[in-house]
């Protein structure tokens, strides 16, 4: 396990224009090319969070997820965002974490934004996922995931010789700026109960329905101080995880040997 660079894309998505937004994407994730591990793009980067966008969600065969895995050969680096994913049990708001081998792994979110009516178009996730990348375990969620704080949980794996589940929680969103102080806040709880970083990245503009985006992506350390924090603005930052601060803090505080047993279901 290294220290690893992480680099949180927080671009002003087109709205439902996917050929438009991966030519935009392309163009901001092209300076990263060897310089970075791990690249973070917004929730549904190709369409904006659109309950319409479902009726052009693509599948796993489709070109984003090619594009993605091209992106990712072409920098050298890991990418991960959210799509809308159409499969026999429906259409979902899905994470895809694409390694430059062209690895494709994939989280579906859980939590559908009921406020938005995300539940009544969308199909909900069951299975949280953990990716192995760089020696670090990363757990990557979707927006209203950062609501529930259970379902994060970072959790002690006495068989996995004491192991934490991850070292790095993810959030994708599309998070309106009237909302931000939420936001803001949440991941810094994330952060300091899961003894983790936690990198957030969310959109800017204002999108088809109207709702304006402050963006206030963050990259948080395990005792809830941002490392950094984008304003207002299409931006392209990257910051370097220390693995041995993070060990160190969970050697000295070790909040994990006294957390509760539990399942997730």
């Amino acid at each position: 396990m290294k220290n690893l660079r992480v680099s949180l894309v927080q671009g002003e998505t087109r709205w439902h224009d996917p050929a438009g937004n991966r030519d935009y994407y392309a163009g901001l994730l092209d300076p990263l090319h060897n310089t970075t591990d791990l690249v973070i793009l917004p929730e549904t980067f190709t369409s904006g969070f659109s309950n319409d966008a479902i009726s052009n969600a693509e599948t796993m065969d489709g070109p984003t997820v090619e594009w993605m895995r091209r992106q990712a050969d072409s920098i050298d680096a890991a990418i991960c965002g959210s799509v809308q994913i159409r499969t026999e049990q429906g259409v979902f708001n899905r994470m895809l974490f694409v390694k430059p081998d062209g690895e494709v792994h994939t989280y579906d979110k859980r939590h559908l934004f009921r406020y938005a009516k995300e539940h009544e178009r969308y199909a909900a996730g069951r299975e949280r996922l953990t990716v192995e990348w760089k020696g670090w375990r990363i757990c990557p969620l979707v927006c209203y995931d950062l609501r529930f704080p259970v379902y994060s949980r970072n959790r002690f794996n006495v068989e996995r010789e004491g192991l934490l589940d991850y070292d790095l929680l993810i959030y994708v969103a599309n998070w309106p700026a009237a909302r931000s102080y939420p936001w803001k806040t949440l991941l810094r709880a994330r952060a300091i109960e899961n003894l983790c970083y936690v990198a957030g990245v969310n959109r800017v503009g204002t999108d088809g329905n109207g709702l304006h985006y402050s963006g206030d992506s963050a990259i948080v350390d395990f005792l809830g101080h941002p490392l950094t924090e984008a304003a207002d603005e299409e931006v392209v930052s990257t910051m370097l995880l220390q693995v041995a601060p993070l060990l160190e803090h969970r050697e000295k505080f070790p909040a994990m040997l006294d957390g509760d047993a539990f399942e997730l279901r």
